[in-house]
């Protein structure tokens, strides 16, 4: 339960304010069809990000030694300096509607989600708790929290939400969990 429940934290709020996040606005604006944009978001989130979390467990399991531990905790406190810096969305990389709803969602999410910070943070997620399973569900789950609202109040959450605030919270986050991990590896935690 550990590994859904920090797996949901993380990627929520992560995510507000994220490109993928504004990606949903987009789409929600270019179709105005919120159900099928909702299940593209929710396709294409468990695909990216059960690979992610199978990677990181992968390499967690074979690479298990406190060397790849200090270097999932290190990865997690850069998680969090990178968390601070604002994602920006160019109207140059906004997808070009020629699939449907469903369908240019689920391929632009996905894609735009390559080398995302919550697709590094699922990587990270995986290798730490090595519960593919349990991280998809995490991530997928905080993926969705922050996005269906965006999808239905679009412009108006951005205005009232205060995204510095929610990357500074998400920052602490990822750096409480690199802090942790790193302190675990090193023995201060049974």
């Amino acid at each position: 339960m550990e590994a859904i429940l920090t797996s949901t934290a993380v990627v929520a709020l992560a995510e507000i304010g994220d490109k993928t996040q504004l990606l949903a606005i987009l789409l929600a604006t270019r179709f105005n069809r919120p159900v099928p944009i909702i299940l593209g978001i929710l396709v294409a989130t468990l695909a990216n990000h059960a690979l992610a979390a199978l990677l990181g467990s992968q390499a967690a399991a074979f690479l298990d030694s406190p060397v790849f531990r200090y270097a999932i905790g290190l990865s997690f406190v850069a998680m969090a300096a990178w968390t601070l810096i604002p994602d920006k969305f160019d109207d140059d990389e906004a997808p070009k509607p020629r699939f449907g709803a469903f369908l240019t969602t689920l391929i632009a999410f996905f894609l735009v989600e390559m080398g995302d910070k919550t697709q590094v943070a699922t990587i990270a997620l995986g290798a730490q708790y090595h519960d593919v399973l349990a991280v998809t569900t995490g991530t997928t789950l905080g993926m969705m929290i922050a996005n269906v609202p965006a999808i239905f109040l679009g412009h108006e959450l951005l205005k009232r939400v205060d995204l510095a605030k929610v990357r500074m919270v998400a920052a602490a986050l990822f750096l409480v969990i690199g802090l942790w991990v790193l302190a675990q590896t090193a023995g201060l935690f049974g």
